[in-house]
């Protein structure tokens, strides 16, 4: 895919975790597709491993050397840009090797070690706003990436705790994440989660996903928006009450470029596209 184009808006998108080769290569597919009718920019997203399930017998992924290898070819095969996250150090040059980009989870914004290991291996790091930090406490975390060289960084919000298991999205700290200097990601679809629960797995609201993926688009400092999107999210393996139907991302997209048109002066994709093409 040339990454040396404008592109108005980048979607990360895929399932939450990797549940089969056939679904990974079903959803990229879809969103390439998608990306070409309407002009963004497509990054697939799927998690080898989810480390922080709630439950100890939550589905967690394939591991890394599965999950590696399905996301080497998705990669391959269908042309797109891939994101994977990381929970320990030593899984950031092994997956750096196959990704395009790592992503920091938001529980783990602070660790250091694991900060400074995606750092080194050169590739664009996008860290998670933890849901218990200000904004502007992220250039911490950044600082840690940039010691290592690395100043290819994006920030992703995803909500802040309200209560015990709330998340309350304020759009003011988008503002405040793009005064740090990086590209603002924000995640529509955990940004709906209801963390946690009696029954062991996370709840979530999913019909707020699109009014508030607008809401942060239209503040105008947005350059990618993260869906995590299902054929079936009844079926999914993880975080099926907050993702959105396939079926409903063109729509949600066409829509958000047109925020982006409407703006006339958006921030676009361009420092991300460099990124990966770099």
């Amino acid at each position: 895919m040339t990454t040396d184009k404008f592109y108005p808006l980048a979607v990360i998108s895929g399932p939450c975790v990797i549940e089969s080769e056939s679904l990974c290569m079903e959803v990229a597919e879809s969103l390439l597709q998608i990306a070409v009718r309407t002009g963004v920019l497509p990054i697939f997203k799927a998690s080898f491993d989810k480390a922080n399930r709630t439950s100890v017998s939550s589905f967690r992924g394939p591991g890394l050397e599965e999950g590696l290898r399905i996301l080497g070819k998705v990669r391959r095969e269908v042309g797109v840009p891939v994101l994977t996250d990381i929970h320990l150090p030593d899984q950031a040059a092994p997956a750096a090797e196959v990704v395009d980009m790592l992503q920091i989870p938001a529980f783990l914004c602070r660790q250091t070690d694991l900060l400074l290991a995606a750092g080194r291996t050169g590739k664009p790091v996008n860290i998670k706003k933890g849901q218990f930090l200000a904004p502007e406490d992220m250039r911490h975390s950044a600082a840690k990436v940039e010691s290592t060289g690395n100043r290819q960084l994006m920030f992703t919000e995803r909500g802040t705790c309200f209560g015990y298991r709330d998340l309350v999205v304020d759009m003011r700290s988008l503002v405040q994440l793009a005064l740090i200097g990086y590209p603002v990601v924000f995640d529509a679809t955990h940004s709906v989660q209801q963390m946690g629960g009696s029954a062991g797995t996370s709840g979530g609201s999913p019909e707020f996903i699109e009014p508030l993926a607008r809401a942060a688009v239209a503040t105008g400092v947005v350059s990618a928006v993260f869906i995590e999107t299902h054929p079936r999210p009844s079926e999914a393996l993880s975080d099926p009450a907050s993702m959105l139907p396939l079926g409903r991302l063109e729509k949600l997209i066409v829509g958000l470029v047109r925020i982006v048109e409407t703006l006339g002066n958006p921030p676009g994709a361009s420092a991300i596209s460099q990124g990966i093409g770099s």
